[in-house]
């Protein structure tokens, strides 16, 4: 029964996590460490957001931006890359946004 509630436990809280991360490898004593994105060193304890829209630190990066996932058919999801986010909007006009119903990451 304790593995039963522990194996509960655990589905519950994967699904808190961000899918869009990842964990870079430290090394003891380092000072900085290179954006592998857009080969810049950046120091420890820093924080920036790289070319491709990711928000980072020496310890990993997420994606600085929700990606949606369910909108009306009628509707086109297009990334803005100046301002890393999507923007959702009619296919046939793209002055009309559309509402988004579910998206990931962030």
């Amino acid at each position: 029964m304790k593995y039963l509630a522990l194996a509960l436990l655990l589905c519950a809280l994967l699904s808190l996590t961000n899918s869009q991360c990842f964990v870079k490898p430290q090394t003891y004593g380092m000072t900085h460490c290179k954006d592998d994105m857009d080969e810049t060193w950046h120091a420890v304890g820093s924080k920036w957001r790289n070319s491709k829209c990711w928000d980072c630190t020496c310890q990993g990066c997420c994606a600085g931006y929700v990606t949606p996932q369910q909108f009306p058919d009628d509707c086109v999801s297009v990334f803005d890359s100046k301002r890393c986010e999507y923007v959702v909007h009619k296919r046939d006009n793209p002055t009309e946004l559309c509402p988004i119903f579910a998206a990931t990451g962030k």
